[in-house]
């Protein structure tokens, strides 16, 4: 038994810090039109500063949305963050600018409507 206790600790220590890694905080958000249809193909960026929100300066994440509307943002902050999300001349700006506080380690989700 004393043989195998070292191993095991040995082990043991080795999958914590990957069992902990497999938690990030991320963000899944859902880009809608006004009537409530996904969009496809819009630009995302968040921002964790509002002033680089207002300028569209240093995102802290960015993509664009697939053929459902979504994108998915990982490894991200546990804050509040600016959204602005864009395709041809719609956008979200002047509502639901801000999605937050994060919760840590999950996996966190919000709709955003473009008009």
């Amino acid at each position: 038994m004393k043989r195998f206790l070292p191993a095991f600790l040995l082990i043991s220590m080795m999958v914590l810090p990957a069992d902990a890694q497999l938690f990030k905080t991320s963000l899944t958000l859902t880009i809608i039109d006004e009537l409530g249809n996904s969009v496809e193909g819009a630009t995302v960026m968040i921002f964790e500063k509002k002033d680089d929100y207002l300028a569209e300066k240093n995102p802290a994440a960015q993509g664009v949305t697939d053929a459902k509307g979504v994108i998915r943002l990982k490894e991200l902050k546990p804050m509040q963050y600016y959204v602005l999300a864009r395709k041809g001349d719609k956008d979200n700006i002047g509502g639901g600018e801000q999605v937050g506080p994060l919760e840590e380690k999950k996996f966190n989700k919000a709709r955003v409507v473009i008009q």
